[in-house]
């Protein structure tokens, strides 16, 4: 006899409603006013009736036979590896429609799409970035954030005081990135898990506060304009402020704003390629293959001869290189950088970019820092509710999905024919000597 789920039903909605009014009741149900606060707790009521009536609705779908379909399709795609046969056919045409679209873009775009756009390419780097380190190499680093302050106040401070060009910040930033990649790892080649993630935090919170206080140098809370990019002596500025040409006079048509964006636009995202192709040779590479192994088992690792300190070192210092060049683009972008782009919850996001998109899975990372770029700015007329539905998202997310949208696709490694006519010539070999 089937127990009556009902009073099973009733409890978890109570509940539901009770936790969810707890949870709305302070963040929409009381409005500051000064120093006193207005009720609204109607608002905090009706979110909660909201949340519980989909909780039941849940369900009551997940004891039908579709709902347990959908549950069993759900629940089976959102763990393991996907292990790749050899047979499966390279999207050659996917991307290279991918590509020409990308870069036709500004011919469509207007002023204020293409600079979401910059944007949303500048987090994919630093996702990519920080998906060596955490999603490769299963180093836990809350303090990403500080390298992409040093390569966007490398070009800001090195124009101020050494005359440096966008060109010239471009090639420096990843090495001095990962000069501070270096000595961020030293310190913690023995840690692991929390410990490792409290001392990058600290990291990254030293970066801030140095870059804050020191007002001789870095101008502190007042920040440092950085230059704009040139093109082999060509401004895109309406007058020449580096010496240069200005584009409009060089090619005799009217002066245009985007102009300057279009520039920034095509060389981020021809780098942004470049970084993805380099990522996604390194992840074949035996220096890849290492990354994985020690994300997986460090002991075994170790045991089988693999160099610890090596690999954490190119983890930590490869993934700040691209954190640095980040930093350069969104510098030149903004044309002006201060401290306060470069707080904790930056370093949130970019993680949550990398564990949104999935552990390792460089597809994955780029859909969600697209996503997690241009879902603000699609919420922008419900600013009062941005943050809360980023966070609904994400609880569905870990939900739905545990390991990220896109799962992780190992290629599978199959002997050559040389290797296979050496193994049965030993067989071979070893039959007859057996006679």
């Amino acid at each position: 006899m089937e127990k009556n789920p009902l009073p099973q039903l009733l409890k978890q909605a109570l509940l539901t409603f009770t936790v969810s009014l707890i949870l709305f009741g302070p963040i929409s149900g009381l409005v500051l006013e000064g120093f006193s606060f207005r009720n609204e707790m109607t608002r905090a009521v009706v979110l909660a009736a909201i949340v519980t009536i989909g909780r039941v609705a849940m369900s009551l779908i997940a004891v039908t036979a579709i709902g347990q379909r959908i549950i069993g399709r759900v629940g089976g795609s959102g763990a393991g590896v996907t292990v790749m046969t050899g047979s499966e056919k390279s999207p050659v045409l996917l991307l290279a429609l991918l590509f020409i679209a990308g870069l036709a873009l500004p011919l469509v775009a207007d002023k204020y799409f293409l600079g979401i756009a910059i944007l949303a390419l500048i987090y994919c780097l630093l996702g990519l970035g920080l998906n060596i380190v955490v999603g490769l190499a299963g180093l836990l680093d809350l303090g990403f954030v500080a390298f992409y302050a040093v390569g966007a106040y490398l070009l800001a401070l090195g124009a101020q005081y050494l005359g440096l060009g966008f060109w010239s910040a471009l090639v420096i930033a990843p090495l001095l990135a990962g000069f501070f990649g270096m000595v961020l790892a030293f310190p913690v080649l023995k840690m692991h898990g929390d410990y490792l993630a409290i001392v990058t935090l600290g990291f990254g919170e030293i970066i801030r506060l140095v870059l804050n206080n020191w007002l001789e140098f870095t101008g502190g809370p007042n920040g440092a304009p950085a230059p704009a990019p040139t093109f082999l002596g060509i401004e895109f500025t309406r007058t020449a402020k580096q010496g240069g040409v200005p584009l409009h006079e060089y090619l005799g048509i009217p002066y245009s704003a985007d102009y300057k964006f279009w520039f920034i636009y095509i060389v981020l995202f021809l780098l942004v390629c470049l970084v993805i192709y380099a990522v996604e040779r390194l992840r074949v590479m035996p220096l890849g293959r290492m990354w994985e192994a020690l994300r997986e088992d460090e002991i075994a690792c170790r045991s089988l001869g693999v160099n610890h300190v090596f690999t954490k070192l190119t983890a930590f210092m490869l993934g700040a290189s691209t954190g640095g060049l980040a930093g350069v683009f969104f510098a030149v972008h903004q044309g002006f950088v201060n401290p306060t782009s470069f707080t904790f919850f930056e370093s949130a996001l970019i993680l949550a970019i990398v564990v949104l998109g999935g552990l390792g899975s460089t597809v994955g990372v780029i859909a969600a820092a697209l996503v997690l770029t241009i879902l603000p700015e699609l919420l922008r007329d419900f600013a009062e509710y941005r943050v809360l539905v980023f966070g609904v998202l994400m609880v569905v997310m870990m939900i739905w999905k545990p390991r990220g949208l896109v799962r992780i696709k190992r290629p599978a490694f199959f002997p050559s024919k040389a290797e296979e006519s050496s193994h049965r010539f030993s067989l071979a070999a070893n039959a007859e000597a057996g006679r």
